[in-house]
């Protein structure tokens, strides 16, 4: 089940205008350029920004979400008719020999139970050439990123075109190791309608994610740093040999 921040209408409709920074996706913009890479998986497409990127490339992008409302923002967008849009996820692919597989932000975090993460797992590997490559971030729970996700820094106000003001900002519900719950309120000065969003993260030390991929076939090449949040996050890349 998708979020309600990307699957509901109203919110996937503003999603990029309340998260503009995606400077998180020149890492991965990286990698297609390392790893020659001409078809990119994109697992967790959201609303399509890094999958469009890679079309603007000249780069075959197939983008799957289990969010339709995030699908049908991405497919309405300039270029969106470049772009092989999936409703679903990892486990409902076609064939397609990719020659690397990404999840961005933080699409592997959100799959929090274990058949989920396994079955994106073995999706993902099926779906990527002989050779083919897996690259995805985690945040290091010894960072404690939650401690930050709270309305006194997160508190924000958004004038949206079309849609007028909307007031966000994020509390936490639950912190139970391995997993974190937070809630994301938004309210539109339009109409005064609020709308909540839930959201359930795992928090994955470096080894599990480590041996997770090694039992599902892959080779762990490298865990690298994450550019625009440095020594607080893992990037995995893991070859399928």
């Amino acid at each position: 089940m998708a979020d309600e921040s990307y699957g509901h209408p109203r919110l996937a409709a503003i999603y990029d205008r309340l998260d503009p920074d995606r400077s998180d996706l020149d890492l991965y913009l990286g990698c297609v350029r390392e790893f020659g890479a001409r078809r990119v998986l994109d697992i967790g497409c959201g609303t399509g920004v890094f999958a469009l990127l890679l079309a603007d490339r000249g780069v075959e992008a197939v983008g799957v979400d289990p969010a339709r409302a995030s699908l049908d923002v991405a497919r309405a967008k300039p270029g969106g008719e470049r772009v092989r849009w999936i409703h679903g996820d990892a486990t409902d692919l076609p064939p397609l020999r990719a020659d690397l597989a990404t999840m961005t932000a933080n699409v592997a975090q959100h799959l929090t139970d274990a058949a989920a993460w396994s079955g994106t797992l073995r999706g993902a590997r099926e779906a990527l050439r002989p050779g083919g490559r897996l690259v995805f971030e985690t945040r290091d729970p010894a960072w404690r990123a939650w401690e930050g996700w709270n309305r006194e820094r997160t508190h924000g106000v958004t004038r949206v075109p079309g849609v007028g003001a909307v007031e966000s900002w994020v509390e936490l519900v639950e912190v139970s190791l391995p997993l974190v719950t937070f809630r994301w309120t938004y309210v539109f000065a339009a109409d005064g309608q609020v709308l909540t969003s839930d959201s359930t993260l795992r928090f994955r030390e470096r080894d599990e994610v480590g041996s997770d991929l090694a039992a599902h076939g892959y080779t762990v090449e490298d865990v690298r740093d994450a550019p625009d949040r440095p020594g607080r996050e893992f990037v995995f890349v893991a070859r399928r040999p």
